[in-house]
């Protein structure tokens, strides 16, 4: 007989029919007549209630039925008497796949602190909590995918191993296949990367939108999403080392076209999980945070506001409150300042253009007050900046201008600036930290509760 899954069985119209199950125990009640187990085999939030007489089962099978054990379960999909679900399955046949040592077993049926669970990341993947947040993880990446491979987008792979830095922040890690304890030095004392596998310095990408850049300068528009990395020892709990980032590059989009993409894909996204991840949302509303889905509606029913960085400043500065941050002209908003603009003045997700260009990168196409950049920012509640990006720099000599005050060498990235040289077109992008956005559409407050695995400053586990 063929393997049903939990989510197809409960959903199912057609009772009264033999099935078989397999999956993992939650829990297991009952007295010495029948024994009621919550099998779940993590296809839905939701466990299904396997009834078993004790009376037509070895007594030494049973007693391997406990919290955390594998079995296999066929017999008669029934109409439930029970109150909390519709069906439930009779059985006829349990056999034990794997068994588990209830003294051993890490998750009792009590709860657990979301810390402790990151201690046990191999296992956590079993809780209804994180069940939720890693099927929500599945529908937002698949959603990506659709949305731009519907808008005709192509899906652009770009390196992991890079010698530019796109950002300039310098904080990269290396790759390399010398001996770290025999590395060989050329004339000046420093390593002699020339003897390295790739014959120069290497790292681990911050972010593909630089080839990216050059992907739509043919292609017209791309979309990268991979992962990307930070050697930042930063223990906050929105950071990690290695995260994934969502990068489309368009041709011939300005800042205005780039605002409604990212307003257009940010709103796209959280409708499809509304779709299609009902019953996760409202647990996690319900056990995590419970404005969760007001937040989410929240998004949807407003038309973003769109303000310029000096509005924002003046706003801020006129609000008569205490920020623990300064705010004036020239400084980089921090979240609280975002937060107030989204939750308190405009009460909806604001998006934030023309920064000033000193504390921007140098791709960002240059305006004409000389002061400010056609840089934007998308902020929502409970969290600010979710996008960043901005309309690129096309004019060569402008790039090279900002270059050389950066003191960005022209040499190591002359691919970059060729696709000024031979016909450039204007053209902008942004980029989506995919692991924030599933902390907002979540309710997590920790990034690393939401990725897999996580990757810290000291934590390299699993």
């Amino acid at each position: 007989m063929k393997r049903s899954t939990v989510k197809e069985l409960l959903t199912s119209t057609e009772t009264n029919r033999d099935v078989r199950l397999k999956g993992w125990v939650r829990t297991r009640r009952g007295n010495n007549q029948v024994a009621f187990i919550a099998v779940n085999d993590g296809t839905i939030i939701h466990s299904i209630q396997v009834v078993a007489d004790l009376g037509s089962f070895p007594e030494e099978t049973m007693k391997r039925v406990t919290t955390g054990s594998s079995i296999s379960v066929t017999g008669k999909l029934v109409e439930s008497m029970g109150k909390g679900q519709s069906v439930e399955i009779q059985a006829t046949e349990i056999e034990i796949l794997g068994d588990c040592d209830p003294e051993e077993y890490p998750l009792q049926k009590k709860g657990h602190s979301f810390e402790f669970l990151r201690e046990n990341a191999h296992l956590r993947f079993r809780t209804n909590t994180f069940g939720a947040v890693f099927r929500i993880r599945h529908a937002l990446a698949f959603a990506i995918h659709k949305y731009y491979n519907d808008k005709g987008f192509f899906n652009l792979h770009t390196p992991i191993i890079t010698a530019s830095d796109a950002e300039g922040a310098g904080a990269m890690f290396k790759v390399t296949t010398l001996d770290l304890d025999g590395a060989p030095k050329n004339e000046e004392g420093g390593i002699d990367f020339t003897q390295d596998f790739f014959g120069r310095p290497t790292n681990l990408t911050v972010s593909g939108q630089l080839e990216g850049e050059l992907g739509a300068t043919a292609l017209s528009s791309i979309y990268t999403f991979g992962p990307t990395f930070r050697a930042e020892n930063s223990n906050t709990p929105r950071h990690v080392a290695e995260f994934w980032m969502v990068e489309p590059e368009m041709a011939f989009y300005d800042i205005h076209d780039n605002m409604d993409l990212a307003e257009d894909f940010l709103q796209y996204l959280i409708q499809y999980t509304l779709e299609h991840c009902q019953d996760d949302l409202e647990f996690l509303n319900k056990m995590v945070d419970k404005g969760l889905l007001e937040r989410l509606r929240f998004v949807m029913d407003n038309p973003f506001e769109r303000k310029t960085y000096t509005e924002a400043v003046d706003i801020l500065m006129k609000s008569g409150k205490k920020f623990e941050f300064p705010v004036h002209w020239g400084l980089d908003l921090q979240s609280e300042h975002e937060r107030y603009l989204v939750e308190q003045h405009f009460k909806r997700p604001v998006i934030l253009t023309d920064y000033p260009r000193d504390i921007k990168a140098f791709y960002m196409k240059q305006n004409d007050d000389g002061k400010t950049v056609r840089a934007m920012d998308v902020l929502f509640p409970q969290i600010g900046e979710i996008i960043g990006g901005s309309q690129r720099e096309e004019r060569m000599e402008n790039l090279l201008e900002r270059m050389r005050e950066m003191n960005i060498p022209e040499d190591e990235l002359w691919w970059y600036l060729e696709t000024r040289k031979f016909g450039t077109v204007e053209h902008s992008g942004f980029g989506l930290g995919f692991d924030r956005l599933i902390m907002f559409i979540t309710g997590m407050s920790n990034i690393r509760d939401v990725i897999p695995f996580p990757r810290t400053p000291k934590s390299a586990d699993f």
